[in-house]
């Protein structure tokens, strides 16, 4: 079975969360939303509380995941890039050949625990010159991969996002199957 692991932080944006599980899920990807402070529900970005599947402590013993994802919001995202437990993942996972993926603002995760150092990533306008002052080239694309670096510029990029992780776990013609079924205009 395919694994995702989604990192879970305070402030996360919850419509990359959700669209980001529910679209993996589809695609046949086990996916665990992971909790940064522990199991309890976390509250999102637009006061929408999520509950975890387990706590990221717990959900480490299950790995390795083929894919570790990071969703954004301003909060969230800061709450990533300054957790040594999610650094202690994201440098697991890159040190391993793992695909990463990071949405809106969590990207600054990955420049925060020097994950990519010197790809080419994007994200949500907002923190672009976090990014290239970091040293990463930048693309305006909505969804942007390099090597095992997929990352993509918020809420509205999601479904794409979220197809661009199961193309890469899953293959092409699973991705384009999950289309036509959520009346996706792509």
């Amino acid at each position: 079975m395919v694994k995702a692991l989604l990192l879970l932080a305070e402030g996360a944006e919850e419509m990359e969360t959700v669209i980001t599980v529910d679209v993996m899920r589809r695609g046949g990807i086990e996916v665990t939303m992971a909790g940064l402070k522990g199991s309890d529900p976390v509250l999102c970005s637009r006061d929408v509380k999520l509950v975890p599947d387990k706590a990221l402590a717990d959900a480490v013993q299950s790995g390795p995941y083929d894919v570790v994802v990071c969703p954004g919001g301003a909060k969230g995202a800061q709450n990533l890039a300054e957790s040594d437990a999610v650094k202690q993942v994201l440098q697991e996972q890159e040190k391993r050949d793992g695909l990463i993926a990071a949405v809106c603002a969590a990207p600054i995760a990955l420049a925060s625990h020097s994950i990519g150092s010197g790809k080419t990533v994007t994200s949500h306008p907002s923190v672009k010159d976090k990014l290239t002052s970091a040293g990463y080239k930048y693309s305006e694309d909505r969804v942007f991969q390099d090597g095992k670096v997929i990352t993509s510029r918020g809420p509205g990029t999601c479904f794409e996002f979220a197809l661009k992780i199961v193309q890469n776990l899953q293959g092409e013609e699973k991705a384009n199957s999950l289309i036509s079924p959520m009346l996706l205009k792509l």
